[in-house]
């Protein structure tokens, strides 16, 4: 089992930065596979970046290469997501993942969630 709490949302302006971060639970963080999704009022979910658990591959959304930034610390049990030059449509529920399969983490999210961060882009 694994719980998954994410916390950094907030209010930010436009170009402007913030830092999400994901505090997992259970013995084995180290060996799951770990995402961030996003969904906006009356939009579907949809993947934004992906971390592998073995060799820390990364994967991103088209939509945020070259502005966000996924990385991991096994030994604090942490995924981040730093997100740079914000524009209002990253603006969304921010919510965090976690599977044993990459591949499940790049598409539908996996096994595990967290309840979601708000961040709100203004323009």
């Amino acid at each position: 089992q694994v719980q998954l709490v994410e916390s950094g949302g907030g209010l930010v302006q436009a170009g402007g930065s913030l830092r999400l971060s994901c505090a997992a639970s259970g013995r084995t963080f180290s060996r799951y596979a770990m995402g961030w999704f996003r969904q906006a009022p009356g939009k579907e979910r949809e993947f934004v970046a992906a971390i592998n658990w073995s060799d820390r591959t990364t994967y991103y959304a088209d939509s945020v290469e070259g502005r966000f930034t996924i990385s991991r610390d096994n030994a604090k049990k942490t995924v981040y997501l730093q997100m740079n030059s914000l524009k209002p449509e990253d603006t969304a529920v921010y919510y965090c993942a976690a599977d044993s399969r990459v591949a499940e983490v790049t598409t539908t999210g996996g096994d595990y969630w967290g309840q979601g961060t708000q961040v709100t882009v203004s323009s």
